[in-house]
């Protein structure tokens, strides 16, 4: 990954996350992405070049937005500002959390969005916690303390499948394909799935959403500053969410225990 994304890109890409206007300044750094991206073979290396460019855009295209502090008249423009918060905003952050024999949760501890990701819920902080190496239902507070957790939790996401939903790697690496389902359901190989498994219950099957065409800016900043062809299907405006759960649950969904 460190061929692709240098420290010097890593910079251009996130230009303003260390800005003084950003709560998470100072915190995610290069090398922190890059020891994330080593713990989990595959992210960003499968494929050819093109492919490989197109994942790490993608990756930080959605990560960008879950944690943006642009806005229309930014300086460098509204997607120059990823990467500002660590962090869910607002006053207080919910409790995200759902009753689970599996993953219950701990008293005092509070389960809302940390991270590049903004990993939500308790039924997702136990599985990343114990995929990654951290305890994820009493201290789930590390995601927004340690950089290096940090952007585990988000590889991890990003490589995890979680029926119905493939992973984000699947569909930007090439390895998903739309069963008839899919094919009936709108969906196919692109930017957009990744979208659509990701928060697909708010923001897909309702055409155009201002949600859906910030990734989407983020995205195409990152793919030019890479080099690389944005591909087909950037927006799930005629897609329908995966599943039920899809619909239900936004962010994250349920793993199956």
């Amino acid at each position: 990954v460190s061929s692709v994304i240098t420290e010097s890109i890593f910079n251009d890409l996130l230009k303003h996350r260390n800005d003084a206007g950003c709560k998470a300044k100072g915190f995610y750094s290069y090398a922190a992405f890059i020891a994330a991206a080593d713990a989990f073979p595959g992210f960003g290396t499968t494929g050819d070049l093109t492919s490989q460019k197109r994942e790490l855009a993608a990756f930080f295209g959605q990560t960008s937005h879950e944690t943006t502090g642009g806005w229309p008249t930014a300086p460098d423009g509204p997607y120059a500002w990823g990467y500002c918060f660590k962090e869910e905003q607002g006053n207080p952050p919910g409790e995200y959390c759902q009753a689970s024999s599996q993953w219950p949760c701990a008293s005092g501890k509070r389960y809302y969005g940390r991270g590049p990701v903004q990993i939500s819920w308790n039924y997702n902080y136990g599985p990343a916690g114990k995929a990654v190496g951290f305890d994820g239902i009493n201290n789930p507070d590390i995601v927004a303390n340690d950089a290096t957790v940090s952007f585990k939790t988000a590889v991890w996401f990003w490589m995890t499948e979680q029926s119905p939903k493939p992973s984000c790697h699947n569909v930007m690496a090439g390895g998903w394909g739309p069963s008839g389902s899919d094919t009936a359901a709108g969906r196919a190989a692109g930017y957009g799935v990744v979208t659509n498994i990701i928060n697909g219950g708010l923001e897909c099957g309702k055409g155009s959403d201002s949600r859906q065409e910030d990734r989407i800016g983020f995205y195409k900043r990152y793919c030019d500053i890479l080099g690389v062809s944005y591909g087909s299907n950037l927006d799930c405006n005629s897609q329908k969410p995966f599943g039920f759960a899809a619909q239900s649950q936004p962010r994250l969904i349920k793993t199956v225990v």
